[in-house]
């Protein structure tokens, strides 16, 4: 069956509000070498997505400047050598762009199939948070079995995501959530104490919980607005594992000594300006340690909603209120 021509896609006309984003119709891209062409069946919708569109988060300048990082779907068409994947198999894939559209190129590297037993619904709203939490806090932060955790946003999709990871490879984990609420859920996912920040002082419960030792590493998202209290929950010779600044990217007046009385290490990255040959040294890592897992069952994506393609709006909107527990996704079927 020939591919169509041309495909519907969210349009970003101006950068601001969710109410911004209008559809369009453009042509079908084509795969270059080394990349495939998915049906895009179901998308993830990520806080990069949300800064994309507020216009803080530029796309690179060789990739799609249509929004979306994570696809679900099926294979219609392969770039030049391509031999990892056949036309017509099921995969998703951590895209650079493009996934808010229904056709959308991905460098085959950053593809996976879907898990055994997985749909499409299922499948999207793996890549993103999956090679995120990966990459941050077991490749370079090092978490390793019998250590402790501190989690922010426990029930973020990065942060469920982390939770049942680090569980699942033998971590003590810690959490932050905005409610009683979402601290149930945390332990219900595995974390041994869920902080609501909302009306506890995580650091001092940290200090209560390790017996003033503090935790191994620590994954956050919010920035300058915890950094201090970061640092001081941290355990000698600990990791603070930086992914983004929901709570301000400049911290002032800050003493770095216990930085060097405790041998800290504090890193982080984004996902998007990573080399094709790094992301795919992710994938390679989730087909093997844990792709298993959610075929298994050990561990599985925690999705809050499912929004048809023509609610994108809203599901920016829900985005926005932080409510959600887990991943919200858009289906295109």
């Amino acid at each position: 069956m020939p591919l169509p021509s041309h495909m519907r896609h969210v349009d970003l006309p101006a950068f601001g509000a969710p109410e911004v984003m209008t559809f369009k119709t453009s042509a079908v891209p084509l795969p270059g070498p080394g990349e495939i062409l998915v049906e895009v069946q179901a998308a993830g919708v990520n806080r990069p997505d949300v800064a994309q569109r507020q216009g803080t988060y530029p796309p690179p300048k060789d990739a799609s400047p249509i929004l979306g990082l994570e696809v679900a779907g099926r294979i219609v068409a392969l770039g030049e050598g391509v031999t990892d994947f056949t036309i017509g198999d099921n995969v998703c894939g951590l895209a650079n762009g493009g996934g808010y559209a229904e056709f959308c190129v991905l460098p085959a590297g950053q593809a996976l199939r879907f898990p055994k037993g997985y749909d499409a619904v299922k499948a999207a709203a793996l890549p993103e948070t999956f090679f995120t939490v990966w990459a941050n806090l077991f490749q370079m932060a090092g978490l390793t079995e019998g250590e402790t955790v501190l989690i922010h946003g426990g029930t973020s999709g990065i942060g469920t995501t982390a939770i049942q990871l680090a569980r699942a490879f033998g971590a003590t984990v810690y959490t932050t959530a905005g409610s009683d609420e979402k601290c149930a859920a945390c332990v219900n996912l595995g974390a041994v104490r869920a902080i609501n920040y909302k009306t506890e002082d995580f650091a001092a419960v940290i200090k209560a919980e390790t017996g003033g030792q503090g935790v191994d590493v620590i994954l956050d998202m919010i920035g300058a607005a915890y950094f201090e209290k970061n640092i001081a929950s941290l355990a000698k010779d600990g990791c603070l594992s930086i992914i983004a600044f929901l709570g301000g990217s400049q911290v002032e007046k800050f003493n770095l000594a216990p930085i060097m009385v405790k041998r800290l290490m504090v890193t982080g990255s984004t996902m998007r300006p990573r080399t094709a040959e790094e992301k795919r040294a992710i994938r390679d890592d989730l087909v093997n340690e844990v792709w298993p897992l959610l075929e298994d069952g050990t561990i599985a994506p925690v999705i809050h909603s499912v929004l048809p393609f023509d609610q994108v709006v809203e599901a920016h909107q829900l985005m926005e209120t932080s409510s959600h527990v887990g991943k919200i996704v858009l289906s295109l079927k």
